[in-house]
């Protein structure tokens, strides 16, 4: 629904419904998930405790609100890449470039999913990983899809299915975010995605 066609009442809840996010997001990177109350969300973003329950039925679906708009987030920004009118190879260029600004854009909600969700004490929920799974193989079917066309546009040889490269390079790109994450300074993520995509383009092996 379009902002402009959302009621006046529809507005303030969804602009409440941002303040308890950004909130809890506040707290969970300074304290960690485990350490954080309701109370202490209802405090931060200053609305009453019973408030706070009309949105959330509790701190796990609060967690997993931020984390489903982080996914959203991403599946739509790099959507909006594939789909763009341009050749397959600057679509792919362009994947590797935006990939990284919405990574380093939503860090907070990173470094909190990587520091709690990937814990073993912490469990999201069959639901939940079902839309997380269901998102993601759309993202790499629209993936998929580009490597297709440009086979189809002799621009990419066939020497694998194109699923099979688009796994390989949505793989490869994550692995750089995370290093980069580790370690900013020793592991820079590419300024040039061809850095990443002649991995994948150009391989290993010498002519």
């Amino acid at each position: 629904m379009e902002e402009a066609k959302l009621t006046r009442r529809e507005r303030d809840k969804a602009r409440q419904h941002q303040e308890m996010l950004a909130a809890a997001l506040d707290l969970f990177s300074e304290k960690g998930y485990h350490n954080v109350s309701m109370n202490e969300i209802a405090q931060k973003s200053e609305f009453a405790i019973g408030t706070l329950y009309k949105f959330f039925k509790n701190k796990e679906d609060l967690y997993k609100t931020l984390l489903l708009e982080l996914v959203e987030r991403f599946q739509e920004a790099l959507q909006e890449v594939l789909e763009a009118k341009e050749d397959e190879i600057e679509k792919l260029r362009n994947y590797v470039r935006v990939k990284a600004e919405v990574f380093r854009a939503n860090i907070s909600v990173i470094r909190l999913y990587f520091a709690e969700a990937q814990g073993t004490s912490f469990n999201l929920g069959v639901g939940f990983d079902s839309k997380i799974r269901t998102m993601q193989q759309a993202h790499l079917q629209a993936l998929t899809a580009v490597f297709s066309a440009g086979m189809k546009r002799n621009q990419f040889k066939r020497i694998a299915d194109p699923y099979f490269l688009a796994v390989a390079l949505d793989s490869i790109t994550k692995a750089f975010l995370v290093l980069w994450l580790e370690s900013p300074a020793h592991h820079p993520y590419p300024e040039d995605p061809d850095v990443i995509l002649n991995i994948i383009f150009k391989g290993l092996v010498a002519p």
